[in-house]
């Protein structure tokens, strides 16, 4: 029996117009009724309805990308690699797939709507960049979703984001490139090190955050609450972030930063502070984005191979190149020595 949209509707006790403007993200509805309708979908496995269904059991030449912020260089690098191999060999129409990038803006409930639309297109491929929410409903949600795409006969990568069940995943190791960052200052001689954090609810923090607080422990030295900011991924948060660690702290010596952008933004608040960089308070970023190098003073970073790892995912996808090994591969940083960090002045 075909489930129509009032089925859903029914399910989730809303009209069948609500329904249709979750599914097509094209009017404002509130996140505890869009999650209603998402959850009747998935419990009725609504996919087509009307002409469409009959389409039900094909699988389109629809690739859709997910990302937190497009604007976001991490992001962007990700996406454009992915794209870069969606093409060729063994695609439909001469080898074209139409890739979508669906810009989540780092929101649970757009992300949950992307992978339903995506499931109602049958998308031929799924990838997922960036870290997850700390969430437990959520990952729960968004794993029983990429079950039934996997399930449809879309294949699903996740590309610098935690495992997942049946994805194949490329796990960034945030934690061993914290940890090789933080171990770079000790080893210059600083111990009072600040840290500006990116949000607390994003698995990529806690993992960078456990590798510095591995390399403090292994250092000897206290890891202070106080000396921890935490922020959004921007060049303002990294500003008013490096701001209240010198006000927490004056005798500050080093920052670590929660990406390349965070970084530039303390350095602008250290210069603007009277601060020499690295010559009073040495900063370091993650990520190495193009501007990372051309930064003044050149950024210490740990270098993620963003626009490789998103071209393995893209030929992964596209059944072009072999899964790893247990459908789980990690992709190591490199860390960069650069201008900004130095040796402690006495």
């Amino acid at each position: 029996m075909t489930v129509t949209l009032a089925d859903v509707a029914a399910r989730a006790q809303v009209s069948p117009a609500t329904v249709s403007r979750v599914l097509n993200g094209n009017y404002p509805v509130a996140a505890s009724t869009r999650e209603r309708v998402l959850r009747a979908v998935d419990e009725l496995d609504y996919v087509l309805n009307g002409p469409a269904s009959a389409l039900a059991a094909a699988t389109s030449d629809l690739v859709g990308i997910l990302v937190h912020d497009i604007a976001d260089p991490f992001f962007g690098i990700m996406a454009s690699a992915v794209q870069s191999e969606i093409g060729g060999p063994g695609g439909r129409a001469g080898g074209e797939r139409l890739a979508v990038v669906c810009n989540t803006g780092g929101s649970p409930e757009r992300e949950l709507t992307y992978l339903t639309l995506l499931q109602r297109q049958r998308a031929a491929a799924v990838v997922l960049t960036g870290g997850a929410v700390e969430d437990s409903a959520h990952a729960e949600a968004v794993g029983a979703k990429l079950r039934k795409l996997v399930d449809a006969g879309t294949r699903v990568v996740l590309c610098g984001r935690p495992p997942a069940p049946a994805a194949v995943t490329l796990a960034f190791d945030n934690r061993g490139g914290g940890r090789r960052l933080t171990e770079h200052l000790t080893g210059l001689g600083h111990r009072r090190l600040g840290y500006i954090a990116g949000p607390e609810d994003r698995t990529t923090t806690r993992h960078r955050m456990e590798g510095h607080r591995a390399a403090l422990a292994a250092a000897g030295i206290e890891d202070e609450p106080r000396l921890t900011v935490h922020g959004p991924y921007d060049r303002r948060s990294g500003y008013e972030a490096a701001l209240e660690l010198l006000r927490r702290e004056p005798s500050l010596t080093a920052i670590v930063a929660a990406n390349d952008t965070v970084a530039l933004g303390a350095c602008a608040a250290l210069r603007d502070s009277g601060l020499r960089v690295p010559e009073d308070v040495s900063v370091a970023g993650f990520d190495d984005l193009p501007f990372a190098v051309d930064a003044a003073p050149a950024l210490t970073t740990v270098r993620l191979p963003l626009s490789e790892a998103g071209a393995r995912a893209g030929r992964i996808a596209m059944g072009r190149e072999e899964a790893p090994p247990g459908g789980i591969a990690t992709v190591r940083g490199e860390l960069m020595v650069r201008q900004s960090t130095a040796v402690v002045r006495g």
